[in-house]
């Protein structure tokens, strides 16, 4: 195991640099979701007037110049590294599939990028495409492509860099539970990330190599378990959680980085909100011997590069006319934030549960179930338009219908609240029915409480249940639903269930209602 030196702020522990220390400065984004345009502070759409009022964060113009700026003051050892999710989370995605992603990360020249789970929300068909249009190497271990042709030697499993003269290994994996959150397909296999880093890893050392940085997409609580079990990692670069890591921001999760043992960990929220910065010197042996940073918010006083402006001005001109069009109106701001509705009931997920129950009441279905994972963004408060909407859920799921036996609804809330310390997507967002559950008890016996149109669940009945058909299909981990009867996974696309029903209830006013209790 590599030995790091850290000191009071994380400072230089040498009372003086040797010549052959060597200094790398890391630019790294993680999770953009197609937010080339600017972000409210709500990670929604964010109106032309606000942004000329300095509201707005992020969008790709602010990042070509935050990378622009970082790359003129930094040393002259650089990388620009993606820990994945460009992919999804947009209009822009739904018209564009992978090719703006392609076209700027091209123009921003990144070095080296993580599979994200969410590149293959269209299939290994539809990455494919982008890997065929950049030339950055596209990395993760713990998948094996080789037996789909279209995926076929276009994903490595680790890369080596050559920086100011140094060797500099680039390692990734890739969230073991993708076949649950995405579409991989059958044949994209994946292995253990422990296994899979650890064997290039020690290839990379048996080369010679001895800086090496581990490139994920895995969310941190699972960063954390790999700077734990592997050895000859330098620095783990993450994504896949969204989690803001600062030493100023009140309110990160935790230090930039976070060290776990002798290795530091760094990720920068999402949606272009962030870039991250980090400076690490390492000694003549690749021994870390200091890092420091703080990810930059892409906020007003970062300007946006003119070009990008004029060409997004290009490119959204053929999604104006759907976004743009006012659908409903709301008294409040709608809170959908993931740390929310990944946790406990919340405004949005009530919403939109309510809203898929009410559109097949009149078939003899009583309760629904949305993933928390699915919902996207909160809508502010005012005029809500079909843009907002498509942010929100911006997966093109269908409404699903089927019958499962209580039984099977009391193991899907189980399995909704198996991953909370993970932030999991699976968290069960319900209409008609409540529950309660304990996050602490014994897998199996979490949930309590379960009633069903105010009378307790009965465990031999057949209920019907509306989710969407990713959830319904088996997505985050609710394969009890596989095998319902009667199911019919082709409803009317979510976002206009969402749009309708709060158009026949305008203006719309947020609520919870205890349907969810925390014990």
């Amino acid at each position: 195991m590599k030995r790091f030196l850290l000191g009071a702020a994380a400072l230089s522990l040498t009372a003086g640099m040797a010549s052959a220390d060597y200094t790398l400065t890391i630019l790294h984004t993680n999770d953009f979701h197609d937010r080339f345009e600017p972000i409210s502070k709500y990670d929604g759409p964010c109106s032309s007037e606000d942004n000329a009022a300095g509201e707005c964060f992020g969008g790709i113009a602010r990042m070509i110049t935050a990378v622009a700026e970082a790359r003129a003051r930094g040393g002259e050892n650089q990388l620009l590294l993606d820990a994945g999710d460009w992919f999804q989370g947009s209009l822009f995605y739904t018209q564009y599939g992978g090719d703006l992603a392609a076209e700027f990360m091209t123009q921003l020249e990144y070095d080296a990028m993580a599979v994200g789970n969410h590149e293959f929300d269209d299939g290994p068909e539809g990455f494919a495409p982008f890997l065929d249009k950049v030339s950055f190497p596209v990395l993760s271990a713990n998948i094996d492509v080789s037996q789909n042709n279209a995926l076929a030697g276009k994903i490595g499993k680790s890369t080596v860099l050559e920086v100011g003269g140094e060797r500099i290994g680039i390692v990734s994996v890739l969230a073991e539970d993708t076949p649950e959150t995405s579409s991989p397909g059958a044949s994209v296999i994946f292995s253990s990330a422990v296994d899979a880093a650890q064997g290039e890893i020690d290839a990379l050392t048996g080369d010679g190599v001895n800086k090496i940085i581990l490139l994920t997409h895995v969310g941190l609580s699972k960063d954390r378990e790999l700077a734990e079990a592997l050895t000859d990692v330098d620095l783990i670069i993450g994504g896949h959680s969204h989690t803001l890591l600062s030493n100023t921001n009140d309110r990160a999760a935790g230090s930039y980085p976070v060290m776990v043992g002798d290795v530091p960990i760094v990720q920068a929220y999402a949606y272009s909100k962030y870039l991250g910065e980090l400076n690490v010197t390492f000694d003549e042996a690749g021994v870390v011997t200091e890092v420091a940073g703080e990810p930059i918010l892409l906020d007003a006083s970062v300007a946006e590069d003119e070009a990008a402006v004029a060409r997004m001005a290009e490119l959204a001109k053929p999604l104006e006319e759907l976004r743009s069009k006012v659908v409903a109106e709301t008294s409040e701001a709608i809170e959908g934030d993931r740390s929310v509705c990944r946790a406990q009931e919340c405004p949005m997920g009530s919403l939109i549960a309510d809203a898929m129950l009410a559109r097949v009441a009149d078939q003899g279905i009583e309760v629904a179930i949305q993933n928390g994972g699915g919902i996207r963004a909160s809508i502010d408060a005012g005029e809500v338009t079909m843009g907002e909407v498509m942010t929100v859920l911006p997966f093109q799921n269908t409404l699903a219908t089927f019958q499962v036996t209580g039984e099977t609804l009391v193991a899907a809330l189980e399995n909704g609240v198996s991953q909370l310390a993970d932030g999991a997507g699976r968290f069960p967002q319900v209409a008609g029915m409540s529950y309660a559950f304990d996050g602490s008890a014994e897998a199996g016996s979490r949930i309590s409480d379960v009633m069903v149109g105010g009378a307790p669940i009965e465990m031999d009945k057949l209920y019907g249940v509306v989710s969407n058909n990713y959830v319904r299909n088996g997505g985050d981990g609710y394969a009890m639903f596989e095998d319902a009867q009667n199911a019919y996974d082709f409803g009317p696309d979510l976002a206009e269930v969402l749009a309708d029903y709060m158009a026949e209830n305008a203006p719309f006013t947020p609520y919870t209602d205890g349907r969810i209790t925390v014990k």
